[in-house]
């Protein structure tokens, strides 16, 4: 007789999800912070419900998430997971190191049941309210009126609510300082307060004077509270809690006060973290999927496979002019991988600013490629070329001539090119756009095609690089230089930097060495061709 299964949902979840939603869905929208998709099967299935297993429990429901509570054996593990998958739940999921078994791997596939391993430090409780969460914003994700970041009211709510808690102004900021909901309360406030709630982070002055007080220093140390006197310009003093989730930091709440605060109100304050977290992770979802969807329409854009049509609709432009702008960020083994994040992070706020709602980025091999409108606007390629310039960090900036959106892919092999040739130093600087460098552009394709043609095994060319190779001089860059000036054998010296004393003796040898008639005008142009393909390929 087969063994009774030992483990079943002994509390169910309530929740409403008048749209299904997949597993996978439900993996992306939580994120990888506390999610991680172990197998899933190709017919990804629908989740209805949030159910947690206990011992001594006797019921699952089809498209249940079942959450393994009170299983720590292997043995368990296993039967609850033939279990769930006779009664058609969509999920299990475990912390590891169950999550992470082999056997329970295989036993998920054969049972095809999918299977999702829980972060360690997660609280069961915390990933329940933020999965019930999840599902709750189906319907408002699929068609709900509203902000185009769900959970965002929510939070200007709950920044509410904690003011009410902490009894004083507060802001919930991300880890890059900028304001992502703020109290309605402004009974205690300083310029400090307002300039950041209008510029919807700190600013650079008051973020320095914040810094060297080693406010940020304490946050990344998983302070609990960290409390700031009142500084002399005038700032108010502030009672700030980091926000974490799993051991990530994933932003902090600021408290304007008027002095010290009793151990009892911090601890309330500092209580309201973990909530606040929940709401943050469901931000990043959905903002992180907007991301995913965003970068991969803008591939397929700059590709050329997709018409202008959608990508008015979906990158939310407009029938203007852009550009395709192409970013240069550090790489290599000299480079940190957090090191190049964080330029490219950077890069990417940048961009952002003035265009849309959402980032119209993408990154493909390690480059960061932007859609930009022309003039002078805001987020303008004229306002981002001077901001990139003085950007920490960013190698080299390309931009492609403006264009209508369906011929952005033009845009972008434009940008491409330009890029080379910053990258091979045949352009002058680290910026470059295509309609700003186009004696460049001439000269670079007509030196590709004379080259594809072996135009520089013609003629006496060739005995001049021999004696340059073997004698270590420099008659060709001479005679180059003497055909780009002609007449005028003190600028050629000075593009050669020697002395035009020395630029004629170099003249006189040369014509000793490759007999040559310089007077005939076709013979000068024909050098001339083979010369600009020597130094522009």
């Amino acid at each position: 007789m087969p063994r009774v299964p030992k483990f079943a949902p002994a509390a169910r979840v309530p929740t409403y999800a008048p749209e299904m939603v997949s597993v996978r869905s439900v993996v992306d929208r939580v994120g990888p912070t506390l999610l991680h998709a172990v197998l899933v099967p190709e017919q990804c299935p629908v989740v209805a419900d949030v159910v947690i297993a206990e011992p001594g429990s006797a019921q699952v429901s089809a498209g249940d998430l079942v959450l393994g509570v009170g299983v720590t054996g292997l043995a368990d593990a296993v039967e609850l997971i033939r279990h769930c998958a006779g009664r058609g739940a969509a999920a299990v999921l475990f912390k590891p190191p169950l999550a992470t078994r082999p056997a329970l791997r295989r036993t998920a596939e054969k049972a095809d049941i999918a299977l999702i391993s829980v972060r360690a430090a997660t609280a069961w409780a915390q990933l329940v309210w933020l999965l019930r969460t999840v599902l709750d914003a189906v319907s408002e994700d699929d068609g709900g009126e509203g902000s185009d970041e769900p959970g965002s009211g929510d939070l200007f709510r709950l920044a509410d609510a904690v003011a009410s808690v902490v009894d004083a102004p507060v802001t919930i900021e991300d880890t890059n300082s900028r304001v992502l909901a703020y109290s309605a309360r402004q009974d205690l406030t300083d310029p400090a307060r307002v300039s950041t709630i209008m510029g919807r982070r700190i600013p650079d002055d008051v973020l320095a004077r914040f810094r060297s007080r080693g406010v940020f220093r304490e946050l990344s140390r998983g302070r609990q509270t960290i409390f700031v006197p009142a500084q002399r310009d005038g700032t108010l003093p502030r009672l700030i809690v980091p926000i974490r989730m799993g051991g990530e930091l994933l932003g902090s709440m600021w408290a304007v006060v008027t002095g010290p605060v009793s151990g009892e109100r911090a601890a309330a304050f500092a209580d309201t973290s973990p909530v606040v977290a929940l709401h943050l992770l469901r931000l990043r979802a959905h903002a992180d999927a907007q991301r995913r969807a965003s970068a991969e329409l803008l591939r397929a854009v700059l590709a050329g496979k997709v018409g202008p049509r959608k990508a008015i609709a979906e990158l939310e432009l407009t029938e203007q002019a852009y550009r395709v702008v192409v970013v240069d960020t550090p790489g290599g083994p000299r480079v940190s991988a957090a090191d190049a994040e964080g330029v490219r992070l950077a890069v990417l706020e940048r961009i952002s600013q003035g265009i849309g709602k959402r980032p119209v980025a993408t990154e493909l091999a390690g480059l960061l490629y932007a859609v930009v409108p022309d003039g002078k606007g805001p987020g303008s390629w004229a306002e981002l070329r001077a901001a990139l310039a003085q950007q920490p960090g960013v190698h080299r900036v390309a931009a492609g001539a403006p264009v209508e959106i369906g011929e952005l892919a033009k845009s972008r092999e434009q940008a491409d090119e330009i890029l080379d040739m910053l990258r091979a130093g045949l352009l002058p600087g680290q910026v470059g756009s295509f309609d700003d460098v186009w004696t460049a552009l001439v000269l670079h394709r007509t030196a590709a095609a004379a080259a594809a043609v072996q135009v520089t095994e013609l003629g006496p060319l060739g005995r001049l690089r021999a004696h340059d190779g073997d004698n270590r001089t420099e008659y060709l860059d001479t005679l180059y230089q003497w055909l780009r000036f002609p007449g005028d054998p003190r600028a050629a010296a000075n593009a050669l930097r020697i002395h035009p004393n020395t630029f004629r003796y170099r003249m006189r040898r040369l014509a000793e060495l490759v007999p040559v008639n310089l007077d005939d005008p076709e013979v000068r142009l024909a050098l001339l061709v083979q010369l600009v393909s020597l130094h522009w390929t």
